[in-house]
């Protein structure tokens, strides 16, 4: 039997020639990632191990992202933990305010992550980079500590469950409709320990973009990691980040899965999650009459370019409800400043929208867009838990980013078609 490309690169990693599903395995690793949050407490289970340097200073990169710019005296200090480690072990990649970035949209862009990579980071969503044919996975603070010391991990190998794509999306339906859809079908427990492949003549033509959306999400499934097939979009894309070799993985057509999902999409709605699980979803016909009090477009899985520019395609000519906060945040300076080349940022202003500096933010309940009680929000963001982006009684409705813009516009949850934008 064959192997899917999640079981290639982890066998390739491993120095083996095959490793099958329930194995375990150690696995050189190629990057270790932290941020704000979980490196401190990986900081501080470093100290433990008794080394006196990191198996690499160019494989681990500290983001302090959620918390940042410091939004409190706690915050600052957690941060200074990562400056001062990155300072006296002399890692690379350290990025902080003014060169920072929300952590899974600035390793791709910086070409810290290729294709066939292995890669294992203290947030869940570390799983976005499988867009690029890499695996990637979160972890424990204990595990990111072990990675640092000796550059390595354990795993099981993980099942692998296909998901096949057909038919052309609709105007204003991309990848964060896609892995909504696929959730709601399967539930936050679907893909439990196990990877998602995504395949298919839609994925084909889904942007870079696109597929960052739906390898982010892949963890709101229980998904170990999600995965795509390299191919001309994806080779364009690390062509001129890329700044060392790597190898293509592709799955054998003798592969084995756990199962196998088609869905033609060619006429899906734009998708809503409603509260408090990402699995709650309606198409948006369906969603009735939900006021909101603020939308917010950005966050790890929905921050890239092409994400403002859809907004921006919405907000044109149009002013956000009164009774709304529109907060846009680009996921990175580098997108930041091709927005305010774009005149993205004129659209948000005149359309009366905050545009923030990077940062996760209001995401998590961090800081930059905290919901009161009762309060709603749209949001381009990954979770709508219980208290996610504040009080506990607050609610988040999961969108892309149209869908955000245009219930900025209404003043409760609508597509471009109900605010005038064909």
């Amino acid at each position: 039997m064959g192997m899917t490309i999640t079981e290639k690169i982890l066998a390739a990693h491993a120095g083996k020639k095959k490793v099958a599903p329930g194995d375990l395995i150690n696995a050189k690793v190629d990057l270790v990632l932290g941020n704000d949050i979980t490196a401190p407490v990986a900081i501080k289970e470093f100290s433990k191990i008794g080394v006196n340097r990191v198996f690499d200073q160019e494989k681990i990169a500290l983001v302090p992202d959620h918390f940042t710019p410091n939004k409190d005296i706690k915050s600052a200090e957690q941060v200074k933990i990562l400056r001062e480690f990155a300072r006296r072990y002399g890692i690379a990649n350290y990025f902080e305010v003014g060169e920072m970035g929300v952590e899974h949209c600035l390793l791709p862009e910086k070409g810290l992550v290729l294709p066939g990579d292995l890669v294992i980071g203290a947030d869940s969503h570390t799983c976005t980079y499988g867009a690029l044919g890499a695996f990637s996975t979160g972890v424990g603070s204990t595990d990111m500590a072990a990675g640092m010391a000796i550059g390595e991990a354990w795993f099981k190998v993980p099942e692998s469950i296909k998901f096949n794509y057909y038919g052309k999306l609709p105007r204003w339906v991309g990848g964060k409709d896609l892995i909504l859809f696929t959730i709601g079908k399967i539930g936050v427990d679907g893909a439990l320990y196990q990877s998602m492949e995504f395949t298919g003549e839609t994925i084909d033509n889904l942007s870079m973009e696109g597929r960052f959306t739906m390898a982010n999400m892949a963890i709101e499934a229980g998904g170990k990691n999600g995965i795509f097939a390299v191919d001309a979009k994806t080779r364009e894309y690390v062509a001129s980040r890329a700044k060392r070799s790597y190898t293509v993985y592709a799955s054998d057509p003798d592969a084995v899965y756990n199962k196998v999902y088609e869905w033609d999409v060619s006429k899906l709605e734009p998708q809503i999650a409603f509260p408090h699980l990402p699995e709650n979803t309606k198409p948006l016909s369906e969603c009735g009459n939900v006021s909101i009090d603020q939308s917010i477009i950005g966050s790890c899985t929905n921050g890239r370019i092409e994400d403002l520019r859809e907004a921006a395609q919405v907000l044109k000519g149009h002013k956000v409800n009164s009774n709304v906060r529109l907060i846009v945040i680009p996921g990175t300076q580098d997108i930041w400043r091709q927005a305010m080349r774009e005149g993205l940022f004129e659209i948000f202003l005149d359309a009366g929208a905050a545009v923030s500096t990077p940062t996760c933010g209001p995401c998590l309940g961090g800081h930059m867009g905290i919901l009161a009680k009762g309060e709603r929000a749209v949001a381009t963001t990954n979770r709508n838990f219980v208290g996610r982006m504040g009080h506990p009684e607050s609610e988040v409705y999961l969108a892309g980013p149209a869908v955000a813009a245009a219930s900025a516009i209404a003043g409760k949850l609508a597509g471009p078609g109900e605010v005038g934008v064909k």
